[in-house]
C-alpha cells in the first residue's frame, strides 16, 4: 500500500488519490476551528485499513468525546478497536512515561526524550499490521509555551515530520499564538491543510500542498454539525486557559 483513501465523500472529492504513506500531514489554523474533527478522518480511515494508531489528543482530558466523535462523524466505535490504539495522556507533573491501564500512557510530552520513549513504548503495546503506525495528535501547539523545553520541542515536532518515515503522522495545530513557531512546523510537513470557521458555525478546509498524490486546492465547508462544532470549541477554550498558564510556568 502507497496510498490511504479515505473513502469519505467530501474529503474524497478533494483528494480522490488518498494520501501517500508514510508521510506527515499537518492541518493548521486558528484556535476553536474544529481541526480535530477533520483529523479524525484520517484515523478512521487508518483504523480501517488495519493499521495501528497512537494517539495524542492533548485538549481531551478523557477520551469519551473522541469516542462519540468518531461514532458520530465517520461511523466508526473506538471501542472495536481498543487492541489496535494507545492513547497518551499528557501531565507535566509525571516522571517520565508510565502505563496506566492496557492501552493507556501517562506523559510528561514537554521532554523531547520522553516524547521518544513515549511514542517507541506505545508501539511496543500493538503488533504493527496494515499500513503501520499512525501518531495523531491534536493542540500540540501547546507543547511550545515551556519557556524551558519550548526550542526543543519544536525541534522534535519538526523532525518528527520531516525526518521520520517509519510512521505516518497526523498533526493539528492552532496557528493563533506562536505563529513563528507554527510555520516551521507548516513548512516541515510533507502535507498541508488549512481550517477556518464562519459565522454562525460553518467549517472550512483547504488544502495547501500534498506529498506525490493528486488534490484539489479548493476550499471546501466540511458538513459537519454546529452542535458538534461549538462542543469542539468550547472544549479547545476551557484547556487553552487551564493548560497555558500552567505549561508556561515550567
Amino acid at each position: 500500500m502507497t496510498n490511504l483513501k479515505i473513502n469519505i465523500n467530501w474529503f474524497d472529492e478533494l483528494l480522490p488519490e488518498g494520501i501517500s504513506i508514510p508521510s506527515s500531514t499537518l492541518i493548521s489554523g486558528p484556535g476553536g476551528t474544529g481541526k480535530p474533527l477533520v483529523e479524525f478522518a484520517f484515523v478512521a480511515a487508518w483504523l480501517k485499513a488495519g493499521g495501528s494508531l497512537i494517539g495524542i489528543p492533548l485538549q481531551y482530558p478523557g477520551g469519551e468525546l473522541l469516542v462519540t466523535a468518531m461514532k458520530n462523524l465517520y461511523n466508526l466505535d473506538l471501542n472495536d478497536y481498543h487492541k489496535k490504539i494507545v492513547y497518551v495522556q499528557f501531565d507535566i507533573n509525571t516522571e517520565g512515561c508510565k502505563r496506566t491501564s492496557i492501552n493507556t500512557l501517562k506523559a510528561n510530552l514537554l521532554k523531547p526524550e520522553i516524547w521518544d520513549e513515549t511514542i517507541n513504548s506505545a508501539e511496543r503495546m500493538f503488533d504493527k499490521t496494515g499500513p503501520g503506525t499512525m501518531v495523531f495528535g491534536s493542540a500540540l501547539n501547546l507543547l511550545l509555551f515551556s519557556k524551558t523545553y519550548k526550542d526543543n520541542m519544536l525541534k522534535k515536532l519538526k523532525d518528527s515530520l520531516q525526518n521520520d518515515k517509519s510512521r505516518t503522522y497526523a498533526f493539528a495545530v492552532s496557528n493563533s499564538a506562536l505563529a513563528g513557531e507554527i510555520k516551521i512546523l507548516e513548512d516541515a510537513a510533507d502535507n498541508l491543510m488549512y481550517t477556518r470557521m464562519e459565522k454562525p458555525m460553518k467549517l472550512f478546509l483547504k488544502i495547501d500542498r500534498m506529498k506525490g498524490v493528486r488534490f484539489s486546492g479548493k476550499e471546501r465547508e466540511v458538513p459537519i454539525s454546529e452542535k458538534m462544532l461549538r462542543e469542539i470549541s468550547e472544549i479547545a477554550e476551557i484547556t487553552r486557559k487551564l493548560r497555558i498558564p500552567e505549561i508556561k510556568k515550567v
